[in-house]
């Protein structure tokens, strides 16, 4: 549910006979597009007050026909937060600076949206022209002292585009040098987990394509997790790794790599393993990113083979 008109609601009339109209104060809030109400408190207020005006609102609200109640309380009115559960809201999401409380007023079935269900993360799967990859031994996670190989992981942004994520990403975390060409691989997996930094350098890259994607679940906070394959071109790669995230990093054979126990017994990072060896045998091409536009002009990414 979005919000999408900016109708203030702070005063209502009420009917009280042919000749006579009660004004009625209410909650200041915007109606969307589906029915529903959208407060954004911003002020301090007196929470018996505040609760006052909420039933009033409520009782309103109801009599207008609206569904949905979204209240969003920021973080320095958290003593409003017992007042808006008593009158039925249950707690929808939280970011860092607010609480977003939703209830469903209406008779019908409840069709408020979920909150977010999925989270995305990145690694960087690179290979130079000797057919080498770039790995990495984590300081800390799962991994820790396992002396297990792996690809370097991150996390995308709120906002932030797939392939412009992997750019990045890159960016920010790898550091390569070398005048001999490179090709890079980046597969996609989120886990707080296995979230480093290998350094600080930066690195100007292309996208290229994605070349696969999975879906799990029941991963980060109980959330989905999505997990996509994607191909960069860099420019370069001699490998300073970040002290405080990475206990080693170093350049392996792909078939080294391919053949790890942990890749081998585990079927999702062997099978990676195996697209981004197809891929670097050029039997294997995936879905390159297409610029676009939604109806209200929101620019996005389709990932097509199809060339436009």
């Amino acid at each position: 549910m979005s919000c999408s008109s900016s109708i203030s609601m702070e005063i209502a009339d009420k009917e009280t006979s042919q000749d006579n109209v009660e004004q009625v104060e209410l909650l200041s809030g915007v109606y969307d597009h589906y029915d529903g109400v959208i407060v954004e408190m911003k002020e301090a207020m007196d929470p018996k007050e505040f609760g006052s005006l909420l039933r009033a609102s409520l009782s309103q609200w109801k009599q207008l026909g609206k569904r949905g109640i979204w209240i969003k309380l920021p973080i320095e009115l958290a003593n409003l937060i017992e007042v808006v559960v008593k009158e039925g809201f249950d707690f929808h999401h939280a970011e860092c600076n607010y609480l977003m409380l939703v209830r469903w007023i209406a008779e019908t079935t409840n069709s408020l949206p979920a909150n977010a269900s999925h989270r995305v993360g990145i690694g960087a799967f690179v290979m130079n022209s000797n057919r080498e990859l770039l790995v990495v031994q984590e300081l800390s996670g799962i991994f820790r002292g396992s002396g297990v190989w792996k690809l370097p992981t991150g996390v995308v942004n709120e906002g932030e585009d797939i392939c412009e994520a992997a750019i990045r990403e890159l960016k920010e975390e790898t550091g390569v040098s070398n005048n001999k060409q490179a090709v890079l691989y980046i597969y996609f997996k989120k886990s707080n987990v296995y979230q480093f930094h290998l350094n600080s350098f930066q690195v100007d890259a292309e996208f290229v394509e994605v070349l696969a994607f999975r879906q799990s679940h029941a991963s980060y906070f109980t959330k989905s997790d999505l997990f996509f394959v994607c191909m960069l071109r860099p420019c370069s790669f001699d490998i300073q790794k970040q002290a405080s995230e990475i206990e080693a990093a170093k350049w392996m054979p792909i078939e080294e790599y391919a053949d790890q126990p942990f890749v081998k017994e585990n079927s999702g990072f062997d099978y990676v393993a195996k697209i981004c060896l197809a891929r670097a045998n050029d039997s294997y091409t995936g879905f390159s990113a297409k610029p676009a536009y939604s109806a209200s002009g929101k620019r996005t990414y389709i990932y097509s083979k199809l060339e436009i």
